[in-house]
């Protein structure tokens, strides 16, 4: 293929993308309470997901909110209201007096290949309805949210090289399908368009975080405590676990589940309750209701040898 065919395939790819999502994203603006009293704005975007106006954001962009509203891809300007938010995935639901939206089509970050192109839509810097393109540059990685108390972790978030900016939080991270799979949620370094940006996935797991807050406003989950990223196991390790990658833990918070247990930084995880954990959604997709409070073995590999631990569960609370 020519150059200038490849380049007519990507424009293709992003202008196809654009055509089917810009309707479907949103710039909200909220208004909340500094920490003396005064009164602040700031703002970000949300993703449309059903007609009757459910949206999905990051938690962080409604966090302190005392009025929300968000103007449509038609420039309208309708009230909102936060239907509930999850701090710990860094998502919120967001409802707005508008019927007859066009929602985005929710695809499974499972699926991503690092390299793979994606496309970013949201609320640049106050510029609504803007567009950039990128790869996918990473996979599971874990971010500090920052937000409240600290050793809050998101983890298996997804990283970009589509330019983000403050703003583009809770706006979409798209497949060239138009299938969103990502709600971007940061920017990483110093300043605004360092190259590096992560999206909070969408997959399973999310998804039921995600109707829980839509049909109670609130969600419940059982918690660990650990930051980590799946890497592969080197050979002798594959031929004693069976296994080819595990959860190499980063970061313990202190106080969490898993540091009473024993587990430390450089750990490697292989399985949580009897289920491998290759990942960090794996992990994710255990940390559920029924478990909050049970006592689970934790099979590890530290120093080379096998080791299993007993933690008990605790839950997340803001």
């Amino acid at each position: 293929m020519g150059t200038q065919s490849a380049l007519d395939a990507y424009s293709t790819a992003v202008t196809r993308v654009a055509e089917r999502l810009l309707p479907s994203v949103v710039s909200v603006q909220v208004g909340v309470v500094g920490p003396h009293g005064e009164a602040r704005s700031g703002g970000g975007s949300a993703i449309v997901i059903t007609p009757d106006g459910f949206l999905i954001t990051s938690a962080h962009v409604v966090d302190g909110s005392r009025r929300t509203s968000v103007e449509l891809a038609t420039g309208e300007q309708v009230r909102a209201e936060i239907v509930g938010a999850d701090r710990h995935t860094d998502l919120a639901v967001v409802r707005c007096d508008a019927s007859g939206l066009a929602p985005a089509t929710l695809g499974d970050a499972a699926g991503l290949r690092v390299g793979q192109l994606v496309v970013a839509v949201g609320s640049p810097l106050g510029y609504s309805g803007s567009l950039s393109a990128g790869v996918v540059s990473g996979l599971g990685r874990s971010l500090p949210t920052g937000i409240g108390l600290g050793s809050r972790i998101v983890d298996n978030v997804i990283q970009t090289d589509a330019a983000l900016h403050p703003g583009n939080s809770g706006g979409a991270l798209a497949t060239a399908n138009a299938e969103v799979v990502g709600v971007n949620t940061a920017v990483v370094g110093p300043g605004i368009g360092q190259g590096l940006g992560l999206a909070v996935p969408i997959n399973d797991f999310t998804r039921q975080i995600i109707g829980s807050i839509m049909s109670t406003g609130r969600v419940r989950r059982a918690y660990l405590g650990i930051g980590g990223v799946s890497r592969p196991l080197p050979a002798a390790a594959v031929r004693s676990t069976g296994q080819s990658r595990a959860i190499t833990i980063a970061m313990v918070p202190s106080g969490s589940p898993a540091q009473t247990a024993g587990l430390r930084v450089g750990d490697r995880i292989l399985s949580v309750d009897g289920v491998r954990t290759v990942d960090l959604a794996t992990l994710q997709g255990l940390m559920d209701e029924p478990r909050i409070g049970r006592r689970v073995p934790v099979e590890f590999l530290r120093d080379d040898r096998k080791r299993t631990v007993a933690a008990t569960l605790g839950e997340l609370t803001d």
